[in-house]
């Protein structure tokens, strides 16, 4: 009978470590998780102060102070366009007029079924 009061208590002992052993993991993992948390709350705030300074570096207002303190521009004058009639002559055609499209032609070559748009139909894969 007093063996079995051993193995009993033997048998409790080892529960009982073994539910501390589960508890402190849980508490470890607890913390990990805890932590992660903290870091992604870090993050996300300096995310949110890089944005706010981003907004502000990217202001029009500031964007124009910048360009007329630092770049030479002037507004543009109607005087500064061309007419059409000085614009160089279109550029010569080679293809003869009533000839079929090189480049279509090219592409009728290579795959018809393409070009028409009547690929097969994907078959059943059961």
């Amino acid at each position: 009978m007093r063996i079995i009061h051993l193995l009993v208590i033997a048998v409790l002992v080892f529960a009982a470590a073994y539910v501390y052993r589960i508890k402190m993991e849980s508490t470890v993992r607890t913390e990990r998780v805890l932590r992660l948390h903290a870091d992604i709350r870090e993050q996300r705030d300096a995310i949110a102060s890089l944005r706010a300074e981003w907004a502000k570096l990217d202001a029009p207002m500031r964007l124009q102070g910048l360009a007329e303190r630092h770049l030479a521009l002037k507004p543009i004058n109607a005087q500064q366009f061309d007419q059409l009639k000085n614009l160089p002559d279109r550029p010569p055609s080679f293809a003869k007029p009533g000839d079929p499209d090189p480049i279509g032609a090219m592409i009728n070559t290579i795959d018809p079924d393409i070009v028409t748009g009547s690929l097969p139909a994907p078959e059943d894969s059961q």
